[in-house]
């Protein structure tokens, strides 16, 4: 027997605001009970709340450190570059940039609440590389 990853939690000060973001990010669609000023906000990656997602949960203490968790995203549609471009303009921000000349690397960004996230190449830069 083995476990799944059911929701992946974000702890954050506007549950409905990050949520939106990663809406445009990875494409879930928010739960249809949610709304603006509610404790959570899910994002579903299925038909309904069962299947999981993302989950943003309200808590009082800003973040101090580091985190310890980030996601790696992998564009489908668009080079590296172009996603990086595309989520700036979401309101992410850069935090660090690893692209090489040779096309290789990533982009370090975080979301409008400062979690850090890395851009990868896309699916198409991959598959022309076979890395």
């Amino acid at each position: 027997m083995v476990s799944r990853v059911r929701w992946i939690d974000f702890y954050c000060a506007d549950p409905f605001t990050l949520a939106s973001f990663w809406s445009e990010v990875t494409g879930l669609r928010h739960d249809p009970d949610g709304k603006p000023g509610d404790e959570e906000c899910a994002l579903l990656s299925g038909a309904d709340i069962v299947e999981g997602g993302m989950l943003f949960q309200r808590v009082p203490a800003g973040t101090v450190t580091k985190n310890r968790l980030h996601l790696d995203m992998q564009p489908t549609d668009r080079t590296r570059d172009e996603e990086v471009e595309r989520l700036l303009g979401l309101g992410a921000s850069l935090v660090a940039d690893h692209r090489k000349p040779d096309g290789t690397g990533w982009a370090v960004l975080a979301d409008p609440e400062g979690n850090e996230f890395c851009v990868e190449r896309g699916t198409a830069e991959r598959a022309t590389t076979g890395t």
